[in-house]
């Protein structure tokens, strides 16, 4: 399998591309638009066609690529049903499965830091978006977050799965690249609380500053403008 995770510094994004071989189909999660030629690049080496890409949710500190990607390559633009994304081709709910050649991935339904939040599960890895972040969990307090959702979509879905699997976060910040289920219930601050009002206790508290690009990147990404309409 070709597997590789790819970094933007500028808003901390990890990107994702993912195929059963060279020279095969290939799917891309979370990319940044300011990146594209990178993920060209990459899929031109290794001899692959995409073929599908992914969001897993509306992202407020970049924007993303998906829709430059669909200009350049005609892939599948995919996102959650709840996703406001003007744009997308295929909209899947949960337990869907998105497949290419030998992958599969299953779509979970994983909101709380925004309405249209997904995670991916893929054989012993999930992909989570900003739902769980290594050694922290998304912010709950702008586009349609909840902490409450949060709590259930951490302790009544992601937690519940085996606590080998992998987690590969859309974001992380300390150079981390890569945590699993075992490690986040055991190390996680966030997740050390006894109750959901806990949790909403903690979340609620936060106090943190709006994404820089917040005001450009929500209302881009809705759009699904591509680097000619920035």
């Amino acid at each position: 399998m070709i597997f590789k995770q790819l970094f933007d510094d500028s808003s901390s994004t990890y990107t994702y591309i993912i195929a059963s071989d060279k020279g095969r189909e290939a799917l891309i999660i979370d990319p940044v638009i300011e990146k594209t030629e990178e993920y060209l690049k990459v899929l031109k080496e290794l001899d692959l066609k995409l073929v599908k890409v992914i969001d897993t949710h509306i992202h407020a500190d970049h924007v993303t690529g998906i829709s430059e990607l669909s200009k350049r390559t005609k892939c599948t633009k995919i996102m959650g049903e709840h996703s406001k994304s003007e744009v997308i081709d295929l909209r899947i709910k949960e337990d869907d499965k998105i497949e290419i050649d030998k992958i599969q991935l299953k779509a979970i339904y994983t909101p709380g830091h925004t309405d249209c939040s997904y995670s991916f599960l893929m054989n012993d890895r999930v992909f989570t978006g900003d739902t769980l972040l290594i050694n922290g969990t998304g912010r709950t307090d702008f586009q349609n977050g909840s902490a409450k959702t949060q709590y259930n979509s951490l302790f009544n879905k992601l937690l519940k799965l085996p606590e080998k699997t992998i987690v590969y976060p859309a974001h992380d910040y300390n150079g981390k690249k890569f945590s699993t289920i075992k490690d986040e219930k055991n190390n996680n601050p966030r997740l050390q609380v006894g109750s959901v009002d806990e949790y909403i206790e903690i979340m609620n508290n936060l106090n943190l500053d709006n994404p820089k690009m917040m005001d450009v990147a929500v209302p881009a990404n809705l759009k699904g403008l591509t680097l000619d309409q920035l």
